[in-house]
């Protein structure tokens, strides 16, 4: 590695003061030119469909895998719904019976997989 003469040090070091800004909320240098649209397109403040305000740049994320109102599939009909309804959904859903076909007795739709095993 070669050592960077100190005269060029300084003046790197003069020009990144005068053009480059660390972000208070994410850490990064960013070109004191580019903060306003690094300000709105990452960390402005958006409302998610369930009413939780968070970071634009986070939004994503939480629609995918942390929001109450994310879709969810339900494990015994797959019909979608929104995943603070499928909890409900599924124990009234996997309680529903299907006549099974080998021992002709209705199993519960919940028994439905584990049945195969204790069938006949």
């Amino acid at each position: 590695t070669k050592d960077i003469p100190v005269a060029n040090f300084i003046m790197h070091e003069i020009h990144c003061r005068r053009n480059i800004e660390v972000c208070r909320y994410c850490s990064d240098s960013i070109p004191k030119s580019e903060m306003k649209n690094h300000m709105e397109s990452e960390h402005v403040q958006v409302t998610c469909k369930c009413r939780m305000k968070i970071e634009k740049s986070l939004l994503k994320d939480h629609e995918a895998s942390a929001c109450p109102l994310r879709p969810a599939l339900c494990q015994y009909c797959d019909i979608q719904l929104a995943f603070n309804k499928l909890q409900d959904h599924e124990i009234y859903c996997g309680a529903r019976t299907e006549r099974c076909g080998g021992c002709g007795r209705n199993i519960m739709m919940k028994d439905l997989k584990e049945h195969p095993r204790f069938c006949g």
